[in-house]
């Protein structure tokens, strides 16, 4: 290997590139699967309810976490529990604060509950912080920086900081600031008279309509029974959204295990053929350790043993050049592609992680075992005469 170090270098090259563009590609879309599978059940809703027209905001705040604003009359919130296929309801107001000082590099998004019927953030709240928000009192997402105590103004009105929740992956979450609606309705109104930009916001206005469907039902019937029976809405199935991304993750992960493949299919003839020629080179050499009393086993290993060096180390620099392009990389290509990005468990990186070696280290074996299997059943003496 140091006698033919340009070539022991291409090859382990080969071994990177192919190692290090799956191990990325794998763990980037599994980081994107895991925020919505996560996100989805933060969300504990079956069904979303908006205006209608606005279906495309929506999906934008839910996947994206996109700041947004629209509203629609409280009116809607009864019908939609009228119902035959909704099991419960409970209503959201989403605004767009008009400034965020403290944080000015975060597009921070209000979200109000009611702490009454909610099951999104309520849950929470009686796990972590085991009380309900009282007065102005918030609830932030990780992504939001601030701590515990401190103290955030919203269009005039003062909120203090009640807890912070742990990361989800989706921005819906983990940029977003929860507090009650009546908190919600009391900024408003106070900032007509505190707020340099006031927010016109009355109480009977709310944003969104979160809906668990009865048992028996399926989220795609129910928006069909909302859609028909609610005037002037949009219901949008969670699973719907979910499954579309999902969709495409799945695409995107096709063509990338495709491009893989042939990648690996030419790191393999590469190698191969590579390993073909250092046969062919050391013949005499191999000859003359036959003659010395070798066996085929140990010219077969010495063969494998120089492919599996080759491939692990490659493959362990695949990994980390992969990992350090993803981590670079990665704020730039969620931005284009406005979806949630949660790394996975431990136990899951550890898994893809030795999978990856796994992977770099049949490569090797693969590639070696025709030269190796040639190599060990040399004649003696033909090899040392072949390679005078």
């Amino acid at each position: 290997m140091r006698r033919k170090i340009v070539r022991s270098i291409l090859l382990l090259l080969a071994v990177t590139v192919v190692t290090g563009t799956l191990f990325t590609a794998t763990l980037f879309i599994s980081s994107m699967k895991n925020a919505l599978r996560i996100g989805t059940y933060r969300l504990g809703a079956d069904v979303l309810v908006v205006p209608d027209k606005y279906e495309a905001q929506a999906r934008a705040a839910l996947l994206s976490g996109e700041p947004t604003s629209f509203y629609m009359d409280r009116s809607i919130l009864d019908q939609v529990r009228k119902v035959d296929a909704v099991k419960s309801a409970s209503p959201q107001l989403f605004i767009k604060p008009t400034s965020f000082t403290c944080c000015y590099s975060v597009d921070v998004f209000l979200v109000a509950f009611d702490p009454q019927t909610d099951f999104t953030v309520t849950p929470w709240l009686e796990k972590h912080l085991r009380k309900p928000l009282a007065g102005n009192e918030i609830i932030t997402g990780r992504e939001v920086p601030v701590v515990t105590g401190d103290t955030l103004p919203f269009f005039g009105t003062p909120f203090k900081v009640a807890g912070t929740m742990e990361p989800t992956g989706m921005k819906f979450f983990d940029r977003s600031v929860f507090m009650t609606m009546d908190a919600a309705y009391k900024m408003a109104a106070d900032s007509k008279k505190n707020a340099i930009e006031p927010i016109t916001i009355n109480r009977n206005q709310i944003s969104a309509v979160l809906v668990k469907v009865k048992d028996g039902y399926s989220p795609d019937r129910a928006v069909i029974r909302i859609e028909h029976d609610v005037n002037g809405v949009k219901a949008i199935a969670s699973d719907q959204v979910i499954n579309t991304v999902r969709q495409q993750l799945n695409g995107l992960m096709k063509g990338i295990l495709a491009v893989s493949a042939v990648l690996w299919a030419l790191a393999l003839l590469m190698m191969g053929f590579a390993f073909y020629m250092i046969v062919n080179e050391r013949q005499r050499e191999l000859g003359l350790l036959m003659a010395m009393g070798a066996k085929n086993r140990s010219i077969f290993r010495l063969i494998i043993t120089e492919a599996v060096m080759i491939s692990t180390a490659g493959g362990v620099i695949g990994l980390i050049i992969g990992s350090v392009i993803l981590f670079s990389f990665k704020d730039l290509i969620l931005h284009s592609l406005k979806l949630p990005y949660l790394l996975p468990s431990p136990e899951v990186l550890i898994e893809l992680i030795i999978a990856a070696i796994v992977f770099s280290i049949l490569t090797g074996l693969l590639s070696s075992l025709l030269p190796a299997a040639l190599a060990s059943r040399m004649d003696p003496y033909e090899a040392i005469r072949k390679g005078d």
